[in-house]
């Protein structure tokens, strides 16, 4: 009997020996190169800070009980409450008016807020019962040969308090002919629009290059074919014409000939600069 346990414990001396010994021929384990170097996209956001909701809040309602679009600049700590004329948007010229003041540049330059972005930017506040979406940048003095639309007055970076980046973007997207960027690092969303759909992930920080991944091509056509069908139709490239006969026959070819106007300098999050 007590031969037999010698055996098995000179059995399983020798085994992990043999197994030690080639752990040692093999050396330390090396990190595996496939690691990913940046957070998935869909990660789990937590709604601090700017992201933070406050639940005692709602927005404001207008004559008929419907909310009104509330926007809550960051940069500038200024709020401004406008009523909307149908739940899907519209906006009486005089509050586009206040909204292009209120989303100023950061040297205090005013330019006119495109109303279907501000339309889109309502139905995502009304989409999410959220109380005010905040504002992380708006128009921005065009650079010369950047093309983003920050300085034609057709784009917003924001935050809807409460409500995870990637949530908001993945309505945004379902939209039809909007641009939609997703930065994880500085946790905000941008929405255009534009004639055909684009959509993008960046991973760059605040004032940092921009690292724009573009996603989801087959999302974006059909959101538009869907747009379309909806009777919609995406907003021209933005141009000056003087002659008339030429700037209808470009709203007819717009969407098939014009390409798609990329946003290069959506720093938004460095406080809505130039």
């Amino acid at each position: 009997m007590v031969s037999g346990r010698r055996f098995v414990f000179f059995l399983s001396a020798a085994f992990l020996a043999l197994h030690a010994s080639s752990i040692d021929a093999a050396g330390p384990r090396k990190k595996s190169s496939a690691t990913k170097k940046h957070p998935r996209v869909n990660h789990v956001q937590a709604m601090v800070g700017w992201h933070a909701a406050d639940p005692s809040k709602t927005a404001p309602l207008d004559g008929q009980g419907r909310p009104m679009l509330t926007l809550h600049t960051i940069n500038q700590e200024e709020a401004l409450s406008i009523p909307a004329l149908s739940d899907e948007g519209g906006f009486r010229a005089r509050d586009l008016d206040r909204v292009a003041h209120l989303l100023r540049s950061k040297s205090g330059i005013q330019h006119p807020v495109e109303p279907r972005t501000l339309n889109i930017i309502y139905r995502i506040q009304r989409k999410f019962g959220a109380h005010e979406i905040r504002v992380i940048s708006g128009y921005r003095n065009p650079k010369k040969g950047n093309h983003s639309n920050h300085g034609k007055g057709r784009a917003i970076d924001f935050i809807v308090p409460g409500i995870p980046d990637l949530d908001v973007a993945k309505y945004a997207r379902e939209i039809g002919f909007v641009g939609v960027g997703i930065y994880p690092t500085s946790q905000f969303v941008h929405v255009d629009v534009r004639p055909r759909s684009y959509f993008w992930v960046d991973y760059s920080g605040p004032g940092k290059r921009n690292r724009e991944r573009g996603i989801s091509p087959e999302l974006a056509l059909w959101s538009d074919q869907q747009a379309t069908a909806r009777g919609e139709r995406g907003i021209e490239p933005f141009g000056v014409m003087t002659d008339v006969d030429k700037a209808a026959e470009a709203r007819h070819s717009a969407v098939e000939e014009m390409p798609e106007e990329d946003d290069e300098d959506d720093d938004g999050a460095e406080g809505g600069g130039d």
